[in-house]
């Protein structure tokens, strides 16, 4: 049994779950990817290029450093590697995330229109707004700087321009919640749209103060970091 085993192992379950669930657009393709940070080391557990979800198993899934270096891995790495990277570089908070094609989600993906706080149920956990992403190629440095610049909203989910969605977190199973929170989100948004009627948002300052919540959870992991890097 490798060192890394119990993080692959949870990287392809609940890959295998989202893929299960059509989240990644087809069942039995190999859109999409998730990762997960190799606590204590600028490393991520990530699903392989080109592998098909039916298939993949615990040897697929690759281990790589911060500069997409094998550590443990039989398969190239996901071409997303990078923005996942580039993801935990520059949101500390952040030891999950999941590129998904989910389908209503990515119906404001092509419409370049962001997702805004509708249920304070859902703003409370992923944050005040759904913003989109301009649009990168995949695996490009374009989608990448892209992302980067709107990691500062320090939100969790996030919409990917003409390709889908991006969500992130603390760990796997709450990036999962977040996935599936935004699907929720954007399906009664864009039922709602379509009645032609105007559609209500949570009243600003409450928007504010359930964002000021989430970013106190992620000060709360961010200091347990710092803490855990000093006393090494």
């Amino acid at each position: 049994m490798g060192v890394y085993d119990d993080c692959k192992r949870e990287v392809l379950e609940v890959s295998k779950r989202l893929a299960e669930q059509g989240y990644f657009g087809t069942r039995y393709g190999t859109g999409g990817n998730v990762s997960a940070l190799i606590e204590g080391e600028k490393a991520v557990a990530v699903t392989p290029s080109g592998v098909r979800y039916s298939d993949m198993t615990v040897d697929d899934i690759c281990v790589v450093d911060f500069d997409v270096v094998r550590i443990d891995a039989k398969r190239e790495a996901s071409v997303e590697t990078p923005m996942h990277i580039a993801v935990y570089k520059n949101r500390k908070d952040v030891n999950a995330v999941i590129h998904t094609h989910q389908p209503y989600a990515s119906v404001f993906a092509v419409l370049n229109e962001p997702i805004p706080p509708l249920f304070d149920e859902v703003t409370v956990a992923v944050g005040n707004s759904v913003d989109v992403v301009p649009y990168g190629l995949s695996g490009s440095p374009d989608l990448l700087n892209n992302v980067v610049s709107k990691l500062n909203n320090r939100c969790h989910c996030y919409l990917l321009q003409n390709h889908g969605a991006l969500c992130v977190g603390v760990s796997l199973e709450k990036t999962v919640s977040y996935v599936e929170m935004l699907e929720k989100v954007a399906t009664t948004y864009y039922r709602a749209l379509a009645t032609g009627k105007t559609v209500t948002t949570l009243p600003d300052p409450l928007a504010a103060a359930l964002q000021g919540i989430v970013t106190g959870a992620q000060d709360t992991e961010i200091a347990r970091k710092e803490k855990r890097e000093h006393a090494t």
